[in-house]
């Protein structure tokens, strides 16, 4: 078997921990610890993050309902991560688009360009995408009504391990500024790890219309996963 070989490290965004990019022939990745953040084999739960998102926001048929489209969409993904969440939002999307990631570790972003660009497929070259190495939080509360949807792949979910900081986002303050921040029927999409009924109550507490969608990390098989779709809803 051909052996890992750890091609870098960086510190998370607090300094507290140090994340670990590791190779293995073609195979990617990102370590904390002993767990592993993420794999370039495993993308599936990650793009139906952009999937369903996307879905919602342009004019397509969901459940067999007609979705009302949002014109020059305008999206936001808190983490890089691999770019699977990127690339499967550029699929989905229109020229007139734009995409906006924030990422909080610059290496991440470094590790995209060099050692990993051929996982990337230069999506990061693509003129819709803007990258900012910063906080999502900061790029959520940049103004209101500024995002068409949200699309958050931080941390482990609402349960966060890497960086405690991220335990804001979830937070119902968290819940509402994110709310503030999307344009009527917007969307706030979230991955997680696993479900936590906690995380749905706070979502409904802040206002939105929630649907939560269980899902694979490879396809129909590996990890399940849970992704939230929470709809902004008028503000009564």
């Amino acid at each position: 078997m051909i052996p890992w070989v750890q091609l870098d490290s960086a510190k998370t965004g607090d300094g507290a921990q140090e994340l670990r990019l590791k190779r293995r022939g073609s195979e990617f990745s990102i370590m904390l610890g002993t767990n592993e953040l993420m794999n370039s084999r495993l993308s599936g739960s990650e793009e139906a993050l952009a999937r369903l998102s996307c879905q919602r926001i342009s004019g397509q048929r969901v459940s067999g309902q007609r979705i009302s489209g949002h014109r020059q969409p305008r999206i936001l993904i808190g983490g890089l991560g691999m770019g699977f969440t990127l690339r499967a939002a550029l699929a989905e999307l229109g020229k007139d688009a734009s995409v906006t990631v924030a990422e909080l570790v610059p290496a991440v972003v470094a590790w995209a360009r060099g050692p990993m660009a051929e996982v990337f497929g230069g999506c990061l070259d693509d003129p819709r995408v803007t990258i900012q190495e910063t906080d999502v939080g900061q790029s959520i509360r940049s103004g209101p009504a500024a995002w068409d949807a949200i699309l958050l792949d931080v941390d482990n979910g609402p349960e966060g391990i890497v960086h405690k900081g991220n335990d804001a986002l979830y937070s119902l303050a968290g819940l509402g500024a994110a709310r503030s921040a999307l344009k009527p029927g917007g969307v706030l999409a979230v991955w997680s790890q696993g479900p936590d009924t906690g995380f749905t109550r706070r979502l409904k507490q802040a206002g939105f219309a929630v649907e939560e969608v269980n899902t694979r990390a490879n396809g129909k098989r590996g990890a399940r996963h849970v992704i939230w779709i929470a709809t902004n809803s008028p503000r009564s």
